[in-house]
């Protein structure tokens, strides 16, 4: 147990490095807020954990700071991307990890979906995060802390929680930093 509290431990302190960084980064500009859909191709849509946002075809997404979070992009068949930045641990006013799929599955509505991808630090995530938040947990209640890497588990996750078939949806370890989709 006390293992596993020090890994959360260590966790909430990437979590808290990556804001203090994301924090300090020069504010973007105002069509670029995450949310806000991007008219032109040219604008990125900057997504921070526990953000949903979407860029028209020919647009990127942003995803700052990706440490210890998943980022999860639908391409849509059209050519628009919409995407869900997941954090391990809730910021404040944002989407927990058990509630962002289901913003990401509103925010792309009925669209044909041609593609799902799953990039980041699979190895810090149980998929059933995506069900049950960590801060959903109660006192003495075990939270499932990830042995091994489990992509396919992910996957499955991903897949369900978007009503996607499994098939359409990668995943993909990818060390530290920022990510850029386009």
């Amino acid at each position: 147990m006390t293992t596993k509290i020090a890994a959360a431990a260590l966790l909430v302190g990437a979590q808290l490095a990556a804001a203090t960084a994301a924090e300090a980064a020069p504010a973007p500009a105002p069509a670029a807020v995450a949310g806000a859909e991007s008219r032109t191709a040219a604008a990125a849509v900057r997504i921070t954990e526990g953000q949903v946002g979407e860029a028209a075809p020919g647009g990127t997404l942003l995803y700052p700071s990706v440490t210890s979070c998943l980022t999860v992009t639908v391409r849509l068949r059209d050519g628009g991307l919409v995407g869900a930045h997941a954090s391990l641990f809730q910021v404040p006013g944002e989407f927990r990890s058990d509630r962002i799929l289901t913003e990401l599955k509103r925010r792309t509505g009925g669209r044909a979906v041609r593609a799902v991808e799953v990039r980041g630090a699979v190895g810090a995530w149980d998929p059933s995060y995506f069900t049950k938040a960590i801060e959903s947990y109660g006192d003495g209640e075990a939270v499932p802390f990830p042995e091994a890497p489990d992509p396919a588990g992910i996957a499955a996750a991903v897949a369900a929680g978007l009503g996607q078939p499994r098939a359409v949806v990668t995943v993909q370890d990818v060390p530290d930093g920022d990510q850029t989709v386009s």
